[in-house]
């Protein structure tokens, strides 16, 4: 309460790193087999194909939006990026079977935090894909996203996006 009061705001970071969400192949959009995401009518990024079912936060911010099947989560960065994390292409069908969310809209995250784990052979069976679209939605308000080039990504750990608000 006091450092609420008398403490310094935490400026925001003009410039922030965004880390795979993944673990697996990075994949660049244009390979990802949905036209919505390779032609990125919904913003710009890069893809991961998962080996594993794990999701961490690729970025320090907080949790806008938990899709109500689970299969995607909105996160907005401490510079004001907002970044979707789309598990699997088609997975919204799914209705969140083999899908569990581990924080809630609102939720403060920091790098590697858990946001969801799912079945990656319910997906593998059930979905068109497992790549999972990693979009920078608000693109437009932003003055800079630089792709990194990997192979394998490891969730948490490997820079895969810099991303400079104006």
């Amino acid at each position: 309460m006091l450092k609420k009061l008398f403490g310094k705001k935490e400026e925001a970071p003009k410039n922030i790193t965004v880390h795979s969400p993944l673990t697996g192949k990075l994949l660049s959009l244009d390979e990802v087999p949905d036209p919505v995401f390779s032609q990125k009518m919904m913003g710009d990024g890069i893809a991961v194909e998962p080996s594993d079912g794990k999701v961490v936060s690729p970025v320090d911010g907080e949790v806008v939006q938990v899709f109500p099947t689970k299969h995607a989560i909105g996160l907005k960065a401490k510079n004001g990026a907002e970044i979707l994390v789309h598990i699997g292409l088609e997975t919204v069908s799914m209705n969140g079977e083999g899908f569990e969310a581990h924080v809630s809209e609102g939720s403060k995250v920091s790098v590697g935090d858990p946001l969801v784990t799912f079945d990656l052979a319910l997906v593998k069976e059930k979905a068109k894909s497992i790549i999972t679209p990693v979009i920078v939605t608000n693109g437009d308000d932003l003055e800079s996203i630089n792709k990194k080039a990997a192979d394998q990504v490891t969730a948490g750990t490997d820079a895969v996006m810099e991303i400079t608000a104006k």
